[in-house]
């Protein structure tokens, strides 16, 4: 049996694609100028950067294939078969799953760089979050295994007819999703930062009380202004990051297999905002990314050399 094609009329079926491709349009464009600048720009090879990219890799896949597939499977019945459709499924974890676990990464160097300022560049180095990202997609593909393996053994056992592209899990998959990558990521991540706002607010204070300092101290004191600055950027990221999230997996608790397509897919695009709004957060609150994108976009990047402009 087929599935009956959605019964929206035409004119608001395009209207509706129109945006929704806008959106995973600006997603990869964006996302693909923070990979370009952190990867480009040596001055940008930092521990956190590192991190950011990361998180902009996944947001580009979120933006290149999550967002069209959502499109596609809210506007049209699934052509693809059910092999694609599993792999679609597989990759919608994986892609959440590691942008979960780099965020809570980032506020775990978040905290160190403003709880622990003078242990940071021993604690925190090029290489360990090198190794921290590569850990971090790892575990998110070992999870995604888990989390289609009905799926993977037998695809297509969730659709009712021909057409359809639907993911069955059980309450003991949900039970564990919302344990791994929604309470416990959620729970750090507001710890840490509340963590982080307290000692921000105290080291705030103590550079006010001491503006007129020696000017041996002045470096030192730029450098506190630095970090707080980036910790109040990354704190409003994870602040967006959570409103985006919480929705979906309150949701996905109460209807574990999200039986309403349409409630389902604004929930799923909610989610996969956020992965076009980060960027937008780095280029209002980071002046580098703003110079980043003016020598990328006027090709300033393909001059001999550019890789060392000083972009901080």
């Amino acid at each position: 049996m087929s599935c009956r094609k959605p019964t929206r009329r035409w004119s608001e079926t395009v209207l509706l694609k129109l945006l929704l491709f806008f959106i995973s349009l600006t997603t990869i464009a964006i996302n693909l100028l923070v990979i370009i600048s952190v990867s480009h720009f040596r001055q940008l090879h930092t521990p956190t950067n590192i991190l950011l990219l990361s998180l902009g890799v996944s947001d580009l896949l979120v933006g290149l294939v999550l967002m069209p597939g959502e499109i596609f499977r809210y506007t049209s019945c699934w052509i693809f078969g059910d092999t694609m459709c599993t792999l679609y499924w597989y990759l919608v974890c994986q892609t959440l799953t590691t942008s979960v676990s780099t965020v809570v990464i980032i506020s775990c160097d978040r905290y160190t760089a403003i709880c622990y300022p003078l242990h940071y560049s021993k604690i925190i180095t090029l290489t360990r979050a090198k190794y921290c990202v590569c850990l971090c997609w790892l575990w998110s593909f070992a999870f995604s295994v888990f989390y289609v393996r009905d799926e993977l053994i037998q695809p297509g056992m969730g659709n009712s007819c021909f057409g359809e592209c639907v993911l069955m899990i059980t309450y003991i998959t949900v039970t564990v999703d919302i344990i791994l990558i929604f309470t416990f990521p959620v729970t750090m991540i507001i710890v840490l930062y509340m963590r982080v706002f307290v000692v921000a607010v105290s080291q705030a204070r103590a550079m006010r009380s001491h503006i007129t300092a020696v000017t041996v101290h002045h470096a030192v004191t730029l450098s506190k202004k630095s970090e707080l600055k980036a910790a109040r950027t990354l704190g409003i990221l994870v602040i967006v990051y959570l409103s985006c999230l919480c929705p979906y997996y309150c949701y996905s608790f109460v209807d574990v297999n999200m039986m309403n397509p349409t409630v389902a897919t604004c929930l799923f695009f909610m989610f996969y905002l956020n992965s076009c709004l980060n960027p937008l957060i780095y280029a209002l609150f980071y002046p580098w990314f703003r110079k980043a994108i003016k020598l990328i976009v006027t090709l300033q990047i393909l001059q001999p050399g550019s890789r060392e402009t000083n972009i901080l």
